[in-house]
């Protein structure tokens, strides 16, 4: 990416967080709007600049491509080496730093934005005309390489609008050398959880990392789904029940034990606490198992999170990322046909990147069936979880409920809250979102 617009999209993600901060539902803004009311803020010069300038140079037609920052080392070399393959057009590839959602919302409000990007589906992307569908890649062969639950994560209103990249599945890793010294087995339950933490935690490790925040964000959707709750189904919100409410009164629980470590130099996404033995257990995801290997051999296992007792099941999520099309890019059609090219009929690099480098599930059937790293040992048993208990949120889930359940559980766990009125003041917020978006 030129580093001048590289500058001028942060600086867009931080005003659009400043946006969001002072009330103001960016995503609901025409690009115009937003541009109106970011000018009061910066300075019409800035904005002015994000709109101009080429897609890049070389022969014939350029697309630009963002991808998130990926974790694992080999990585952003591949996807620039796929991009060099394909000879149909020019692809300009932008390995995005830092806080990739914002940065990615704020570049699809500029004429500017990315023409292929990474991320997920939803509503308000499809109302403001961010994305476009992809119905024509999807052939009945094309179809039926992808799992229900895979397909049903990129339809909304009855279109797919994102072919999937990886899918990726969040497991509990433990050291079993350190439970064993301990004399704690494996948890099953949330009670057991929070009883092996403690247990596990000595004056220079703790018992559990689920992230810095303890859990908040990594935990409010795993642990509900643990107690047998759901968020948003068939178009309803339905939350605010006592499973619920239960769930996170626990997580406040676990908080209070001083058997967390927090504070970490990396977050709950990176194994680094686990392999350097700050923490005899860690929350991550499948991704991470090869740095894991690498680091700890065979000194490990892994479960999903375990059943919040004996009502519950166990529970772990269907991450991952989809590939989408802008629908305000000047090179749609070109688009389309690169996304298929890459992640439809390229199956050679869709198994490179999703096996060479982290582990991920490809989420194409054939590929996934020859998978020789997922079919043994603890990788085997991830995938194996990843099939019997993975969950995702619905695509019409955005990020303004995302944004009132994470505040009512942080009142809940940080301030001590009352979590019977925190649950029913989200689902009550999150229920009023939801009108506004089918309305």
């Amino acid at each position: 990416m030129d580093t001048n617009f590289q500058q001028l999209i942060d600086q867009m993600a931080e005003m659009t967080d400043q946006m969001t901060k002072a009330g103001l539902d960016v995503s609901k803004m025409s690009r115009r709007d937003f541009m109106r009311v970011a000018a009061g803020v910066t300075g019409a010069a800035v904005l002015a600049a994000c709109g101009g300038g080429g897609s890049g140079s070389g022969n014939g037609v350029t697309i630009t491509q963002w991808y998130h920052q990926y974790g694992e080392a080999g990585t952003e070399q591949a996807v620039f080496r796929y991009a060099k393959a394909y000879t149909a057009a020019n692809v300009k590839v932008s390995w995005i730093l830092g806080d990739y959602g914002s940065k990615l919302s704020a570049a699809l409000l500029t004429p500017n934005g990315p023409d292929v990007f990474e991320g997920q589906p939803t509503l308000q992307m499809v109302k403001a005309g961010q994305i476009v569908p992809l119905d024509d890649l999807y052939t009945a062969d094309v179809k039926s390489q992808y799992t229900d639950a895979d397909l049903a994560a990129q339809t909304i209103n009855g279109k797919i609008y994102g072919v999937k990249i990886v899918d990726d599945v969040g497991v509990l890793y433990y050291r079993k050398s350190m439970l064993n010294s301990a004399g704690v087995a494996p948890p099953t339950t949330m009670d057991e959880v929070i009883a092996a933490a403690k247990k596990l935690t000595s004056r220079n490790v703790k018992g559990l990392f689920i992230g810095n925040d303890g859990g908040i964000g990594s935990m409010q959707n795993i642990i509900p789904w643990s107690a047998g709750s759901d968020f948003l189904v068939n178009n309803q919100i339905v939350f605010d029940n006592p499973r619920t409410v239960a769930s996170f009164e626990k997580l406040r629980e676990l908080n209070q034990t001083n058997a967390l470590l927090l504070g970490s130099p990396t977050d709950w996404w990176d194994p680094s606490a686990f392999t350097q033995g700050l923490a005899a257990m860690q929350w991550t995801g499948l991704w991470a198992m090869p740095a894991i290997i690498k680091a700890l051999g065979n000194d490990f296992g892994i479960m999903p999170w375990p059943a919040f007792d004996a009502q519950g099941k166990p529970a772990t999520f269907l991450g991952g990322w989809s590939e989408m099309v802008n629908g305000h890019g000047k090179h749609i059609n070109e688009s389309k046909a690169f996304v298929k090219w890459l992640w439809i009929d390229n199956t050679q690099d869709q198994t490179d990147f999703n096996l060479s480098y982290g582990f991920h599930v490809p989420p194409r059937k054939s590929i996934n069936s020859t998978a020789t790293k997922l079919q043994s040992g603890p990788a085997a048993q991830a995938v194996q979880f990843f099939n019997q208990y993975a969950k995702a949120l619905s695509p019409i889930w955005d990020a303004a409920m995302g944004t009132a359940l994470n505040d009512a559980v942080s009142a809940i766990v940080k301030n001590g809250a009352n979590a019977a009125s925190q649950v029913h003041t989200a689902a009550q917020k999150c229920q009023a979102e939801l009108k506004n978006l089918l309305g």
